[in-house]
């Protein structure tokens, strides 16, 4: 069975406006198939965390959910406005997606990420963690599917 790099970048949201939403939902819907690339986590404790935690969401219960419903993305964007205490007002949506686009990988995962994609770590490089993973997995697909 095929595995898949999960392409949707943490710096897309959907109709809820949540960075990163749409991607834990594309890698826990690939885990719960066996289809995600065994590279990735499918609610790893990074950005995937960081979203059902700003959003007031229990961790077991998303991922049982998604494994269980097998749900569309607007499913799961409504499946979430039904939970209670869910948060999702302006504000914390905003400081959300803030603490996504300002998060900033350490030296050592820029440097690798820069070097595998043969770019200079110079002034100009990418520094934030978005644009770093997005630049990860598409090597990785390009290394396994288009190469």
């Amino acid at each position: 069975m095929a595995t898949f790099v999960p392409l949707i970048s943490s710096g897309t949201s959907g109709p809820l406006g949540v960075l990163h939403l749409p991607r834990l939902w594309l890698k826990a819907s690939l885990e719960a198939r066996g289809k995600l690339d065994p590279r990735y986590p499918g609610a790893g404790k990074g950005y995937d965390q960081m979203t059902i935690d700003a959003l007031g969401l229990k961790r077991d219960a998303v991922l049982a959910f998604i494994k269980e419903k097998r749900p569309t993305y607007p499913q799961f964007e409504a499946w979430i406005k039904a939970q209670p205490g869910a948060k999702l007002d302006s504000a914390t949506i905003e400081k959300h997606n803030a603490a996504v686009l300002g998060y900033i990988h350490d030296d050592e995962t820029r440097k690798g990420v820069l070097r595998s994609n043969g770019l200079p770590d110079d002034a100009g490089a990418v520094r934030d963690a978005v644009h770093l993973n997005d630049l990860d997995s598409w090597q990785e697909f390009h290394a396994d599917e288009l190469k």
